[in-house]
């Protein structure tokens, strides 16, 4: 199983820009999925984020089309949220996650955390307005 950190959470103002960090310690395939997803306090975990790391393919939750970017570098095993024009909503505990592929590209499968196996501990982005 993949162990996962994140890191580079923190506060920021509305219109700033962070970029998030998700580290896996054992081996990524070329058919492992990463997914970032989101908890705000009070509200049910929602995906923000999917790629997949042999195709380098991604999707994205329909509010972070156009502001986020997951991306990966596959030398330091490391995907990558980076998130601009943040918004007060975006205040969240942000996850990282993996999954072998069970399931074919774009399948809706990826977009609920249930399928994934391995967690990252969360970081915390709080956007001031």
């Amino acid at each position: 199983q993949v162990q996962l950190v994140e890191s580079g959470g923190g506060l920021v103002q509305a219109g700033g820009s962070l970029k998030l960090s998700c580290a896996a310690s054992g081996r990524l395939s070329s058919s492992h999925v990463m997914g970032w997803f989101r908890q705000a306090s009070g509200k049910e975990r929602e995906f923000v984020a999917v790629l997949y790391w042999g195709e380098g393919s991604t999707e994205y939750g329909d509010s972070m089309k156009g502001r986020f970017t997951i991306f990966k570098d596959n030398t330091k095993n490391t995907v990558y949220l980076q998130m601009n024009r943040l918004r007060p909503e975006d205040t969240a505990v942000y996850y990282c996650a993996a999954s072998p592929r069970r399931f074919g590209i774009g399948s809706y499968y990826f977009r609920i955390g249930n399928t994934y196996d391995s967690w990252g501990q969360g970081t915390q982005v709080t956007v001031s307005s």
